[in-house]
């Protein structure tokens, strides 16, 4: 073992040993009020009590301590659009007008390799200040648009999953590739960089209004071709994307279907939003892993309803979530703000949220909505050492406001209601710093 290799960290730090949303929130949290947490060649080798642990460390270690701080692991955004960030808050249209005026303009800019570099690089450096550390993107259909944000996440070490978007039909020509073409680029790009490190391809069809049965034929086809690959796609956001999916896939049994009969649903597919589910789609989710990325901004922004996360976590037939930014229609690259607007989407739905359990959604169970939980998601021993170090007094309303939290429940609520960008301290990628605030 080289002393080089190993580093430690100490504070508050909280992770995940049990689901929130099937067990009280204190027995599904392991809290530990003084920690240290010890990582090695990019691991967590151990998490415990300072007070244990420390006299276990080899002379010379060295320890950060963050005071007045929340170890977390990093923030996993499930569903997110890297081209799209230059069109954030650009208003006034629902999603189908929306991707016509703002997003289809915005990628017709990544023909242009340097372009897609710069929005690439951009786009990670602002994941890293808001403390994620893994993400699910969506690039556009040009195959260096993927390449552009693989190697810029491959420079950083982060665990990340991507694909270039599939999009024969109802789009600009401009941004049209063909069923062949689609399917021969991804799987250039699967060749390239999937595996690699710990980067992963997702298979990307847009969704199913945008492909035709044969490009979603082809997407299940090298899917079955490239065991540990992802399927990632869009379903169910509003009510006239449902329609029209039902009239270009008339003999279909509804929008799920269409994916189910190309072989796009299972363990590791997910698809953003589930907002107008029926009740036998909410079942074929959980009868067959697959899992729903909910993206709570976006859907606010757009005004494209109200995403049920009671009905998805019935205890009869649960269903895997993880949280989401959406950008660009998403407003922030910030989990911390996304978990306060899932908050308040539940209590308008009719549905309760507690902070735990928007926390499990943007940490272990988004990590287990991408059959990653092996991996990151997790403070335990043997995950990956990726981290948010959560400043608690990081405004001067926030600071106050914590002195009259009496638990750490409430504590963790206040950060999810008042919290942004700015209470990220630090983010640790493979045991190394990232990003520092100050």
């Amino acid at each position: 073992m080289s002393d080089l290799a190993l580093s430690a960290i100490r504070g508050a730090a909280l992770t995940f040993t049990g689901d929130p949303f099937s067990e009280p929130s204190d027995s599904a949290i392991r809290y530990e009020r003084d920690a240290i947490l010890v990582m090695e060649d990019g691991l967590i080798t151990e998490f415990g009590d300072a007070e244990t642990l420390l006299p276990t460390l080899w002379d010379g270690v060295e320890i950060t301590t963050y005071n007045d701080s929340l170890i977390l692991p990093g923030f996993i955004d499930c569903h997110v659009h890297y081209p799209q960030t230059q069109i954030i808050g650009a208003a006034g249209e629902a999603l189908i007008d929306w991707l016509d005026k703002y997003t289809f303009v915005a990628e017709q800019a990544f023909t242009e390799r340097d372009h897609a570099s710069e929005s690439a690089e951009i786009f990670c450096d602002e994941l890293l200040r808001n403390g994620t550390t893994t993400a699910s993107v969506f690039c556009t259909v040009h195959e260096h648009s993927a390449d552009a944000l693989f190697e810029s996440v491959h420079s950083r070490n982060m665990r990340m999953i991507a694909g270039k978007v599939l999009m024969d039909r109802n789009a600009p020509n401009a941004l049209q590739d063909t069923a062949q073409s689609g399917y021969d680029e991804s799987k250039r790009l699967i060749n390239r960089w999937h595996d690699k490190d710990r980067l992963l391809y997702a298979i990307t069809p847009r969704f199913a209004a945008s492909s035709t049965p044969e490009q979603l034929a082809l997407a299940g086809a090298l899917w079955r071709e490239n065991p540990g690959t992802y399927v990632q796609s869009h379903i169910s956001e509003t009510q006239q994307e449902i329609d029209w999916i039902q009239k270009l896939y008339p003999e279909r049994n509804g929008y799920l279907d269409v994916y189910d009969h190309y072989g796009l649903t299972g363990p590791r597919s997910l698809y953003g939003h589930g907002i107008h589910l029926t009740d036998a789609e909410w079942q074929h989710f959980h009868d067959t892993g697959t899992a729903i990325a909910h993206c709570p901004t976006s859907n606010q922004f757009l005004g494209s309803g109200l995403f049920d996360i009671g009905k998805a976590k019935l205890p009869a037939r649960p269903v895997s979530v993880g949280l989401a930014t959406d950008l660009g229609a998403g407003t922030s690259f910030s989990m911390i703000k996304t978990m306060g607007a899932a908050y308040q989407v539940a209590r308008l739905a009719g549905a309760d949220l507690n902070a735990a359990q928007a926390l499990y959604l943007a940490t272990t169970g988004a990590a287990k909505a991408l059959c990653l939980n092996d991996k990151i998601g997790t403070l335990e021993a043997g995950s990956e050492a990726d981290l948010a170090i959560i400043d608690l007094k990081s405004t001067p309303i926030i600071d106050y406001r914590m002195r009259f939290a009496d638990s750490l429940e409430e504590m963790l609520f206040v950060l999810i209601t008042m919290g942004d960008d700015r209470a990220i301290r630090a983010t640790y990628v493979g045991g190394h710093v990232a990003y520092q605030r100050d």
